[in-house]
């Protein structure tokens, strides 16, 4: 086989040798299909696919139809889907619109579809605008932009220049004014400069960058004014300036002014100028008069009275004017002093100065002092110790006369020439005086009297407040303790009554007790809570002046003022100094210390009041069921009426229970503020021996029918 291959190989390659499609060794061996040798022999040549498809022809036509297809249908999509905006530009100019997105402008409508598109704006003049704007799913939709206007170039100018240019009310400075910076709109422009009429304008700034120039020839605020005088060149004062002579034309501004002609020698004359900016006045010339000769006249001593040819004329010093060339009748007198007459004549516009002196008139003044050693002053001038006899010119004098611990005394004396005036003085101790210095009573603006009690006066200022736990109806809360009084005060010497009380509350009813009024004017009022009573004497502080006692917030007491002389309640200790302490000793009741009374001495609950409270002090009448008009019973020993009777009585003082170990309290008040405040006295609705003691002690903080006050007042 080998051999046979080896011979094909050596064979020349015919065409007819190459067969496609066959297998290699068809193609070289050159044997037939059946195997047996045939020779090589040439062949037609055929494809290996002897069937061929015909050429296609290009696509081209069909992707553009297929594309056009597409965009018609995205067009079609975006047509259905987009929504009509308006795009509105509040500007002068041509806007440039540009919106980040696909979008077809129509006019200022725009095709888009819904969504946030970032849009921008420009327009010539105007400050670049740029935003997201939201497209909803409305049709048609609009937004408005309003661009801010740059601002515009500004000149203002005046003629002349260098006024004062205000706009707005703020100052831009003085014009020429070139290239500010203004914001378009409506400005309140001021141009003002001196002597000339102020200029005010409402400009409009166009902004957007333009330029524009305000120009405005100011106008005079003047006008030319002609005068002459006789004598000539006397000088032109306008309202105290000098602005020129006569004979000669001025300048006067515009308004009403006080114009004065000044020449040496002459009377100033003045009239009156009313000027009207640029219309010239001529007025008539003026003959000046001749100016009065001037003296000036001082006297030894000062204030002398000066008469000028019998008609007063002032006190030294004083400055006289004098008609020139004329003769002068000049007197000068003063008290103590002996009159002085001397004659002149000036010339004209003459000026002189005088000094007189007076000659005094005096007189003895003779001073008995005690002490012996007190001090005289004399016009606060010190003359020595001790009485002494005075020489003093013949008109008023201060004399004092004072001494370490003694209250000084001042006196005013007038001497007389020829006449010895003797003058005694007693000095008093500081404690004497401000004793006799205190009125014994005082009167309220309502017609209440009070009358002085001076505790340091009385034969005993320290005195024990409470009762013995031996006194039969005592008590507990009657404490036994000591009290010093030191300051002086005023007490009424009456309860307040109805009608004062409704000065201050109009409308207050104290009401009535099984039919018996409480209310008539003259019965005391009740029914009145501790704080209403402490406002009473507020307001009538209030109305006399005086500083308030209490301390009011918001129309609550909550406090005082231990200082203040202003109208108050008494303190516990000065209602039972007042009512209880006479003399040495101490009073049991109102009416004295014998139990029970005989006579109509109170008003408490007797026989004809058992309907109204029960109990009675029995076998005693005094003719009122319920109160009776205050002063209705006979005073106690210090002039004070119903103490012990008629109403209780508010007190100052907060309620406590005293310590019977405590210090002695001098000129006790309380505590500021509580919760019950401390009520002194019997009613017309007790009776009993325990109740109608002085000493006896209730408390409360609202008001009842048996429940009234009186008022008090430090003196000093």
């Amino acid at each position: 086989m080998s051999n046979n291959v080896n011979d094909d190989a050596n064979k020349p390659l015919t065409p007819s040798s190459f067969k496609p499609g066959g297998s290699t060794s068809e193609r070289m061996s050159g044997s037939g299909s059946d195997g047996s040798d045939q020779p090589l022999s040439a062949s037609a040549f055929e494809p290996l696919n002897s069937t061929r498809p015909e050429r296609t022809k290009p696509s081209w036509p069909w992707v553009l139809a297929v594309a056009a297809g597409v965009v018609l249908v995205s067009c079609l999509f975006f047509l259905f889907t987009a929504r009509s905006l308006e795009v509105y530009v509040d500007a002068v100019g041509e806007p440039d619109i540009a919106i980040d997105g696909f979008s077809i402008a129509l006019g200022n409508r725009y095709l888009i579809r819904p969504g946030r598109y970032p849009v921008s704006v420009n327009v010539e003049g105007y400050t670049p605008w740029q935003e997201v704007v939201d497209v909803g799913d409305d049709a048609s939709q609009r937004i408005e932009i309003i661009p801010a206007i740059l601002p515009g170039k500004v000149s203002i100018q005046s003629t002349p220049p260098g006024a004062s240019v205000m706009l707005n009310g703020e100052s831009l400075g003085l014009t020429p004014l070139d290239d500010l910076r203004l914001p378009a709109g409506s400005h309140e422009l001021t141009i003002s400069l001196s002597r000339y009429q102020a200029y005010e304008a409402i400009i409009e700034v166009t902004g957007r960058g333009t330029r524009q120039t305000f120009a405005k020839e100011l106008a005079p605020d003047w006008a030319e004014i002609g005068l002459s005088s006789l004598p000539t060149n006397a000088d032109i004062f306008v309202d105290g300036e000098q602005v020129g002579s006569t004979d000669s034309t001025i300048e006067v501004l515009a308004g009403d002014h006080e114009l004065i002609l000044r020449q040496v020698g002459y009377r100033d004359h003045s009239l009156a100028l009313s000027v009207t900016a640029s219309v010239p006045q001529i007025i008539d010339p003026v003959a000046l008069i001749p100016a009065d000769g001037v003296l000036s006249l001082t006297s030894i001593p000062t204030a002398a009275t000066v008469s000028l040819d019998g008609e007063f004329a002032g006190r030294t010093p004083v400055t006289l004017e004098l008609s020139p060339g004329d003769q002068h009748r000049i007197q000068l007198s003063k008290l103590g002093y002996a009159r002085k007459t001397v004659s002149l004549a000036l010339e004209k516009g003459a000026f002189q100065e005088q000094q007189i002196t007076l000659d005094p008139q005096l007189g003895d003044v003779v001073i008995s002092i005690q002490p012996a050693d007190a001090q005289v002053l004399v016009n606060g001038v010190i003359q020595g110790n001790g009485s002494q006899t005075l020489t003093l010119p013949a008109f008023e004098h201060r004399l004092e006369i004072k001494r370490s611990g003694y209250a000084s005394e001042r006196r005013r004396v007038t001497p007389r020439p020829g006449l010895e005036q003797v003058i005694n003085v007693v000095l008093l101790t500081e404690a004497e005086a401000r004793k006799a210095a205190l009125t014994p009573e005082i009167t309220t603006a309502l017609g209440q009297t009070l009358v002085l009690i001076d505790p340091v006066a009385d034969p005993m200022n320290e005195f024990s407040m409470g009762a013995s736990r031996r006194e039969p109806g005592r008590r507990s809360n009657e404490v036994e303790h000591t009290v010093r009084l030191e300051r002086a005060f005023y007490i009424a010497t009456t309860e307040t009554t109805n009608a004062q009380f409704r000065l201050f509350l109009e409308g207050h009813d104290s009401g009535q007790i099984e039919g018996n009024s409480l209310n008539r004017e003259h019965q005391p009022v009740t029914q009145i809570s501790w704080q209403q009573a402490a406002r009473f004497c507020n307001w009538l502080s209030a109305r006399e002046g005086l500083p308030l006692f209490y301390r009011d917030n918001q129309g609550i007491i909550n406090g005082y003022n231990p200082s203040s002389t202003g109208y108050r309640l008494p303190s516990e200790s000065e209602w039972s100094y007042a009512a209880r302490v006479e003399g040495t000793g101490y009073r049991r009741f109102a009416w004295g210390n014998n139990f029970p009374p005989t006579t109509a001495v109170v008003n408490v609950a007797d026989n004809t009041s058992a309907l109204v409270t029960g109990r009675i002090l029995n076998g005693y009448a005094d003719g009122h069921i319920v109160s009776a008009p205050v002063a209705s019973f006979p005073a106690n020993h210090r002039g004070i009426f119903d103490m012990g009777g008629n109403v209780a009585e508010w007190v100052h003082d907060v309620y406590v229970i005293p310590s019977a170990n405590a210090e002695t309290a001098t000129d006790p008040l309380g505590a500021l503020n509580g919760d019950n405040y401390t009520v002194r006295g019997a009613s017309w609705a007790l009776s009993r021996l325990s109740e109608l003691r002085l000493t006896y002690r209730d408390y409360g903080a609202a008001g009842r029918d048996d429940l009234g006050f009186r008022i008090a007042r430090y003196a000093e």
